[in-house]
């Protein structure tokens, strides 16, 4: 909205204050500064306020707003005065407004820090939360604005608002004066209001998809007259599914007289229809869509899943239809699934929703499956169904325009019928919070991910999202860092989730391997070792085996304590007649789940080569989709979950539909004293997830004496799957007891960081660039910079002529380096671009000439000379911000390993002494590090904090936008950095700080 004429010139309308947000409730509203146009919608909005919620306001009875009000509280310069509504399709839900003031409590300017704050919200939508939202969005334009206190009186009886001010996390202090609460907070962010932020966040965003998955009612918009088609094939399945709530077909072509379609009340409207519709599925042509929208947010609908194509995968065109699409939904309140999209499903008993093109409703299981791609979804339903696994929940998203994968894992970390999340995703909206949700979700329970489209650099068509350049594997490092199981494969991903649903976290890598096949035991056995497990000598049970046999050593295997997995490979018994027997899966099926019938602490896969019905009979056996209870080990959540789960003091949101309450947060379904999911080997003896299986709460434990009941037993026809999924198992309950205890930043680092003086020096640097772009420092600026944080990089003098160097070999000291810096010299030691070990004057000159000579003239060469460094290991430690990731730190050897084989490791900033170690020994020659053929190992300790000093660097400033040490030679006592360069920008703006909003593609 733009600003009227009358509005001060000096202050344009802050359009960036503009968001959209997600109410407590799961709904949408808007939040916007406040304009003249919105004298009528403010005069109307407070008609509709009660006489007590005015008397709170005001402080006395204020029946209507005189004209003199309208104009104060319309008429903003932006700075000193500012104020923002929430609406909800275009009209006022609630607003809030502040005035700068000085000491006294009068009306104030700059550099005056306080303002004073006041609320007011429609007594109809109090309780969803939209005076928080209101808290967080003018708290952060009152610091953008140089204000960093707010001062409030609240009358003792307005208990709710009382509560905002005191709920927010804020540093306050409080006072009771002439009848009055009076209140002060300190607008500085702090680990409690940012802790609140996200938890509110969470809950919302969560209840916003579980709106979507388990509505009331649904109208299929755009169902045929005739069989066939997108309309009518959703309402088909609709009903195959037997979904529990009530159901409409709506199509403004039916005829007058159309009372019902496939036994449903068919209707030409929404209008026409008595009760309240919470979920339409809009199956239009993209030209009729807008009118559906808008057909939708008049009569209350809660959520939208657009089916429809010809959006942002059609091009620029496309894309603002797109938007528009959002900007629309988002207006009345509306979240979308699509467009584009493929559907949304959920098996729940009590919902029985397949609001999708999928013909088949899949059973009721543990795994919950999001996709970007309705072909992907297509085709992991159809696999997940013929392996016999069952869902709680399906969503496919499509161009992702509005509910994307990090929605999913919010639902997901909540949701107590998912074990296992699998997400395929095509883009990353927010990479940044997608690593900080997936690191929480994966705390307690599996996110498997298949990133596709890794290669081009760009967005698949349809999703209109910001392009990270960061490569692939980098990529793929940060989610590891965050606990995410990523696979290259929508194979490997169903076979790692059919592993992680079913059976129970390995506590180590010791795999036993048993079967009737010799030869598929030593392919088991081998595959084990590719994939870094410590497999045990393959049991051969011989082609003479019973499934009894199979059963007894299986139940051997499991008991012993020398192994934490059982892979069992088999082959088809093969009688007298030289023929296989039949039946065969059946009953062997039947032997391996009564041998972990016990309730064992070990996962269990089978492997097997031709032998029918096996992984049907096992699916059958022990399905997935029957709840199992849990003992009160497995449901301890990790501290992980960090300053999330501080605002656990939050109200139980409601559950519409079944009129029951659910626990704010994970942090209360767990209990106050989980200690982390693995910190004992029971905790890792349960099925993957850290979550209750059933909808019971989880503080009702269940019967010690009775073990927890089996879950599946999957099955692959290839020992390299089986291993494969294995290990990324081993791989993730390894990341789970680590998260348990998380790393922490040296309190030492401290006391020998001048922060202060870091700021300064950059401020200076970057105030003389008149490139907005930045500019990277001089050698002696770099040095100086680093050295505030307590890293000292070697001296460099420059060479121009023979008499330059011998001077400066003079002043460091002998022996030297001469070293070309030219860019296409540097680091080139193979180009002959690097003397060592110069050892006195002649050397130098005659080095200085054999340089010349080779490679041209010193002004071409730009030579330096370096006093020598003791020996060791050349290594690079890089930092970079990628303006989606984040700041990223990055280490590898110097030369050949890095820059050809891409042998570097990443994590994300700030890192903590784990990440440090982390990373040191996550490349594959980190062995050149810890004594190599037996060479001396080197100060990996020194290396460790340099690399916390450069984490601590740029998450202390965000100008720092890149820095490059090469080389780091790191010798068995101590390092040098002998090379270093810094660039400085003004920090890429940032989607995971400020106030919750969603985002606008």
């Amino acid at each position: 909205m733009e600003p009227t004429p009358e509005q001060s010139p000096h202050h344009a309308y802050p359009d960036h204050w503009e968001a959209d947000v997600v109410l407590r409730d799961g709904g949408t509203a808007r939040i916007r500064p406040i304009t003249t146009d919105d004298a009528e919608r403010l005069v109307s909005f407070y008609e509709q306020v009660s006489d007590e919620s005015k008397y709170y306001r005001f402080f006395a009875p204020y029946p209507r707003l005189s004209d003199r009000d309208v104009h104060r509280f319309t008429h903003h310069d932006y700075v000193d005065r500012v104020g923002l509504a929430v609406t909800i399709g275009g009209e006022f839900i609630g607003t809030v407004r502040y005035d700068r003031i000085d000491d006294t409590g009068r009306p104030a300017s700059a550099p005056a820090d306080e303002a004073e704050v006041a609320f007011l919200v429609q007594d109809a939508h109090q309780g969803r939360g939209v005076a928080s939202a209101l808290l967080e969005h003018i708290a952060a334009v009152a610091r953008e604005r140089g204000i960093r206190r707010f001062a409030a009186e609240v009358l003792p009886a307005n208990n709710k608002m009382i509560k905002v001010f005191r709920d927010g996390g804020y540093t306050q202090r409080r006072s009771f004066e002439d009848g009055s609460v009076h209140l002060t907070l300190d607008l500085e962010p702090t680990e409690k209001s940012l802790a609140v932020q996200r938890g509110r966040e969470q809950r919302a965003e969560a209840r916003s998809v579980q709106r979507l998955l388990a509505p009331g009612s649904v109208a299929v918009i755009g169902t045929g007259r005739t069989p066939g088609g997108v309309g009518r094939t959703v309402l088909r399945n609709l009903l195959a599914a037997g979904y529990t709530g009530r159901t409409y077909a709506v199509n403004r072509a039916f005829d007058e007289g159309l009372a019902t379609l496939d036994g449903v009340p068919a209707h030409r409207s929404l209008g026409e229809i008595d009760e309240q519709v919470d979920l339409a599925v809009i199956a239009v042509p993209a030209h009729r869509v807008p009118e559906a929208v808008a057909d939708c947010g008049e009569h209350g609908v809660q959520g939208l899943v657009v089916l429809s194509a010809g959006y942002a995968e059609r091009g620029a065109e496309g894309r603002e239809l797109q938007r528009e699409l959002v900007r629309q939904a988002r207006s009345y309140g509306m979240r979308i699934i699509g467009p584009n999209a493929f559907g949304i499903i959920n098996t729940a008993e009590t919902v029985r929703l397949n609001a999708s093109l999928a013909p088949e409703s899949p059973a009721r299981g543990r795994i919950g499956l999001f996709t970007q791609s309705g072909a992907i979804g297509i085709a992991l339903l159809s696999g997940l169904h013929r392996r016999g696994a069952g869902l709680s929940s399906f969503i496919s998203a499509g161009n992702r325009a509005d509910v994307s994968g990090n929605d999913f894992l919010q639902y997901s970390f909540e949701d107590p019928d998912t074990d296992v999340a699998l997400l395929y995703l095509e883009s990353l909206g927010n990479p940044r919070k997608f690593t900080r949700l997936a690191r929480r979700t994966a705390a307690v329970k599996p996110v498997v991910v298949v990133k596709g489209a890794r290669h081009s650099g760009t967005n698949p068509p349809g999703h209109a999202v910001p392009v990270s350049r960061i490569p692939d594997t980098t990529v793929s490092a940060l989610m590891r860092q965050a606990g995410v199981i990523r696979v290259d494969t929508v194979t490997e991903m169903v076979d790692a989730g059919l592993l992680l649903a079913g059976q129970p976290l390995p506590a180590g890598p010791r795999v036993a391997i048993l079967g009737n096949s010799e030869s598929l035991g030593l392919l088991t056995y081998d595959a084990c070792l590719a994939e870094g497990l410590r497999p045990r000598p393959p049991v051969d049970l011989t082609t003479a085996a019973s499934p009894q046999d199979f059963r007894d050593a299986l139940a051997e295997a499991l008991a012993d304590g020398t192994c934490d997995a059982v892979i069992v490979t088999a082959i088809p018994w093969v009688g007298e007649n030289g023929e296989a027997e039949t039946g065969d899966g059946q009953v062997l099926a039947e032997a391996l789940t009564k041998a972990v019938a016990g309730g064992s602490a070990k996962p269990v896969a089978v492997v097997h080569v031709e032998i029918g019905g096996l992984a049907e009979a096992l699916a059958a056996a022990s399905s997935t989709a029957a709840p199992r209870p849990r003992t009160a080990a497995s449901r301890t959540v990790s501290p992980e979950a960090g300053a999330d789960r501080a605002a656990a003091t939050a109200p139980e949101a409601t559950n519409d539909r079944a009129g029951t309450t659910t626990p704010a947060t994970a942090a209360a379904r767990t209990g106050p004293t989980a200690p982390g999911p693995a910190t004992a080997t029971a905790a890792l003896g349960t099925p993957a997830s850290g979550t209750p299986a059933s909808g019971t709460p989880a503080d009702a434990t269940a019967d010690p004496e009775t073990p927890p009941r089996p879950g599946r037993i999957p099955a692959y026809p290839a020992a390299e799957r089986a291993v494969r999924a294995l290990a990324e198992a081993v791989k993730y309950a390894q990341w789970r007891r680590q998260a348990a205890v998380p790393g922490k930043i040296p309190e030492f680092l401290d006391d020998t960081i001048d922060e202060a003086g870091a700021a300064a020096l950059i401020e200076a640097q970057l105030a003389t660039a008149p490139d907005p772009r930045g500019r990277p420092l001089t050698h002696d600026e770099a040095r100086e910079l680093l050295g505030r944080y307590g890293i000292d990089v070697r001296p460099t003098l420059p060479a121009p002529d023979p008499e330059a160097a011998v001077a400066a070999a003079a002043r460091l000291g002998y022996p030297v380096a001469l070293k070309t810096t030219a860019p296409h010299l540097r680091h080139r030691a193979d180009l002959g671009g690097v003397r060592l070990d110069v050892a006195d004057e002649e050397a130098l000159r005659r080095a200085y000439g054999e340089l010349t000579d080779l490679l041209g003239k010193p002004a071409e060469l730009l030579p330096v000379v370096q006093a020598m460094a003791p020996r060791g290991v050349d290594t690079v430690v890089r930092a970079s911000i990628d303006a989606a990731a984040g700041a990223i730190l990055s280490f590898g050897l110097a030369g050949a390993p890095s820059e050809l084989l891409g042998d570097t490791a990443h994590r994300l900033v700030p890192a903590t002494d784990r990440d440090a170690a982390e990373l040191i020994r996550s490349i594959r020659a980190a062995p050149v590090l810890f004594g190599w053929r037996g060479s001396a190992p080197v100060d990996t300790a020194a290396l460790e904090e340099l690399l916390l000093r450069l984490s601590r660097l740029v998450d202390d400033h965000p100008e720092v936008v890149s820095v490059a040490l090469e080389p780091v030679v790191v010798a068995p006592q101590g390092l040098t950095v002998l090379g270093a360069s810094v660039r400085l920008a003004p920090p890429p703006a940032r989607s995971d700080v400020g106030p919750r909003r969603l985002p606008n593609y």
